[in-house]
């Protein structure tokens, strides 16, 4: 399973590309608001910075819901950098726009998918990638893990070649329940990915590996 993080605090990004286990970046324009990055020019000066980072796909959102305006926005983001995916809303016109990229050999990161049906229609238009939202749909009492566990069934069944990317990934758990019904990629906060790391057992194991350790040295 690849691991992304979903961030677009450049910080973070070297912490989680520096432990060696980084495959990709997810942003969007909230992420870009939270970090104080406003305007356009802005925008993509910091698409550039994270391509100088991160040696693998970075997800770019469009901010048009037209056909016409995503396709214009889609076309000027892929030709940033090799590693850029257009980030298409899960919308009429997205999938009509991600058709039209996937036939132009641009990737594409069908966001915003709630349902089994609508990741159907982003694997048929082609989509690189589609993110069903775990964490907002477990927000309105809905599993979010049983949809990923759905779509990637359905997908092995036809032989899809989407992958999916299990977004609003919230906590360990989810991450571990991804991994577990074989979501291709998991996109998550860097606590998410370093929480990993953790487990009391460990730390009482540690500490007393050290002591004995520092009471044979005396």
């Amino acid at each position: 399973m690849k691991f992304f993080i979903d961030t677009a605090n450049l910080q973070d990004i070297h912490e989680a590309h520096d432990l060696g286990v980084l495959d990709g970046v997810t942003t969007n324009p909230s992420l870009m608001a939270k970090e104080g990055i406003f305007g356009h020019d802005n925008v993509i000066a910091h698409y550039k910075k994270i391509s100088e980072i991160v040696d693998g796909d970075i997800s770019a959102e469009v901010i048009a819901t037209d056909f016409d305006g995503i396709v214009r926005e889609g076309e000027f983001l892929a030709e940033l950098h090799p590693n850029i995916v257009v980030k298409v809303p899960m919308i009429r016109d997205g999938i009509k726009a991600i058709r039209y990229f996937s036939d132009k050999g641009i990737k594409t990161n069908c966001t915003l998918v709630f349902s089994a049906g609508q990741a159907l229609l982003a694997a048929k238009a082609g989509a690189t990638y589609v993110s069903p939202f775990v964490g907002r749909l477990d927000d309105v009492s809905t599993d979010g893990i049983q949809l990923i566990e759905q779509v990637v069934h359905i997908y092995g069944n036809y032989g899809y070649q989407t992958q999916v990317l299990a977004a609003s990934v919230r906590h360990v758990m989810h991450l571990v329940q991804c991994a577990e019904v074989g979501a291709d990629v998991v996109t998550c906060p860097l606590n998410v990915i370093t929480g990993l790391l953790n487990h009391p057992l460990t730390d009482i194991g540690l500490e007393k590996f050290l002591a004995d350790h520092a009471k044979g040295k005396k």
